[in-house]
């Protein structure tokens, strides 16, 4: 998020597009088969980049992963992301520039979201500087981010019904909180606390706090001080099954705001909503580099 507010991005880089209709419909038997750059801007001119390319498009180092014509490297530890994307209907148009993310320190740890291991969440750079420069008006700025990442060897909606996750700057560092309702019924109620140097801490979570509804009804909610009402202060990817903002929240005394996401898998397994999705995430198999 930029430092004044008023603008964010959003980058994934995906090998096996886990909200691709394309990798649905395939019955996801070749993750390299389906892998993405999206990438998501938010704010005047903001657009949104899907294209779930073929196996041909994909190249990786151990310090780079290459999808098509964007990548995502490391250099002198800096995570450099160079696109050049062409956005999604209604507003067509190319997306193109480089984002520079600056973590303070990278992390060791990660996190189980289910007992037996098959779905991971590890936090890389919870507290991270960012710059944005893209071909676009206005698209050039400074602010705070986040580098993080989840692997699983099952699809989410097969062990989830529903999640929150949320990251906010606090005290020099970042508080994470991830809440999720299981399809067994069983929960996860993580908080972690990560200072400058990388050091996690699981912390006590605090309370339960609702954040009203989105547009599409996705039901939303984070952790805050007691008495305290969060709420979202910057809307921006709206979904039918998922909703991702900016939310103002309090914790230990401290307003913060940061990024927080909503994903109601029960929707997502809904097969009407998977031809609506691929007018979002384009299908494009061949791929040639020079």
């Amino acid at each position: 998020m930029s430092d004044d507010g008023k603008r964010a991005v959003s980058v994934i880089g995906f090998i096996g597009s886990v909200f691709s209709p394309w990798y649905a419909w395939s019955g996801r038997r070749n993750p390299a088969n389906h892998v993405c750059l999206n990438v998501a801007t938010y704010g005047p001119g903001g657009r949104f980049t899907m294209t779930d390319r073929g196996t041909n498009a994909l190249r990786q180092t151990p310090d780079s992963l290459v999808i098509g014509p964007s990548a995502m490297h490391w250099r002198d530890g800096v995570w450099v992301i160079d696109i050049n994307e062409v956005s999604s209907p209604p507003l067509i148009s190319r997306v193109q520039g480089q984002i520079r993310l600056t973590p303070s320190a990278l992390t060791g740890v990660e996190l189980a979201l289910t007992p037996d291991g098959a779905h991971i969440w590890r936090p890389f750079g919870p507290t991270s500087t960012i710059e944005v420069d893209l071909d676009t008006p206005g698209w050039r700025w400074q602010g705070h981010g986040y580098f993080d990442a989840n692997f699983g060897t099952r699809a989410l909606e097969q062990d989830f019904e529903r999640w929150t996750w949320g990251r906010y700057p606090l005290g020099g560092g970042s508080t994470c909180f991830y809440d999720a309702t299981r399809l067994d019924g069983s929960t996860l109620a993580a908080a972690v606390y990560f200072d400058a140097q990388g050091h996690g801490e699981v912390i006590e979570p605090h309370p339960k706090a609702r954040v009203a509804r989105s547009l599409w009804g996705v039901a939303r909610g984070t952790r805050a001080d007691a008495g305290y009402r969060p709420k979202q202060v910057k809307a921006m990817l709206d979904a039918p099954f998922y909703a991702r903002s900016a939310v103002r929240t309090c914790l230990d005394g401290e307003e913060t705001v940061g990024a927080h996401e909503a994903l109601d898998l029960k929707r997502f397994r809904n097969p009407v909503l998977k031809p609506m999705l691929a007018i979002r995430v384009p299908r494009r198999a061949r791929w040639r580099f020079d």
